[in-house]
């Protein structure tokens, strides 16, 4: 049978982790005739309750907690749990990940495996295909999301994707694996949120084939305040401008 590694950063979720317990028990009822599902949840240096309600709520899931000591940033909670994949993972196995807020749709990743079976490598879920959508959320942070969103594809030279920073992915492992091989166990070097345009960048060098549902982000559906400040994942964008030639060199230091 199949493995479905689902992998969850989180930092001071303790309001929402409970409905994302539950969320993984109704996926692991619709899918474990096909796959054996097993989720991952780094814990980034949280300062409240999440790892103790995590426990408490877990029941019988095949789950396992990394911590970080401290909060260092979404991208490192990423690359940490990328390594631990790196010992675990095979070839033939799919990672799905999400992110701990709520708002990510687990009711989606039927639809991104149907997709995978069309050949692609990693399919993203986006808010800024049609179908899709942001709710109950600014006027002023959308019109912020969705120009920072171009500009960051403008500048970095990402085409044919409508969304770049989105943790809500599904991946091959083999996929995967070919990037652990040129750019290390846990793949990402940025710590903030910018990692996820880091990842983009590097799947896009790799030429690997990559597609994109619609998904109707819904701010509502999480408890609690979003942890991004967004002048800092703004510079953190503009920051990867200047890594770009430095993956390159790896990229092509791994074929001679």
């Amino acid at each position: 049978m199949e493995r479905l590694f689902i992998m969850v950063p989180v930092f001071n979720e303790a309001l929402n982790i409970a409905t994302l317990c539950e969320a993984f028990l109704k996926l692991r009822a619709e899918l474990e005739d096909r796959f054996s599902l097993k989720y991952i949840l780094i814990d980034d240096g949280s300062e409240d309750q999440t790892v103790i309600v995590a426990k408490q709520e877990v029941g019988d899931l095949d789950l396992i907690i990394l911590q970080h000591e401290k909060n260092i940033g979404p991208g490192a909670a990423f690359a940490t749990g990328f390594a631990y994949l790196a010992q675990h993972m095979e070839e033939q196995d799919w990672v799905i990940t999400m992110e701990g807020d709520n708002t990510s749709r687990y009711e989606l990743i039927k639809q991104m495996l149907t997709r995978s079976q069309e050949g692609f490598d990693i399919v993203l879920a986006s808010p800024y295909m049609y179908g899709g959508g942001i709710k109950q959320t600014t006027f002023i942070r959308k019109l912020l999301s969705s120009g920072a969103n171009l500009v960051v594809k403008d500048l970095l030279g990402i085409q044919g994707i409508l969304t770049v920073s989105s943790f809500f992915r599904l991946y091959r492992a083999k996929a995967l694996i070919k990037m652990q091989r040129i750019f290390g166990p846990g793949v990402l070097e940025r710590t903030g949120f910018e990692s996820m345009v880091e990842m983009v960048m590097k799947i896009t060098m790799l030429k690997l084939s990559l597609s994109e549902v619609a998904m109707e982000l819904d701010s509502s559906l999480r408890k609690g305040k979003s942890k991004m400040k967004f002048l800092r994942t703004i510079k953190g964008y503009l920051v990867l401008w200047h890594y770009k030639k430095k993956w390159m060199k790896k990229l092509e230091n791994s074929k001679i």
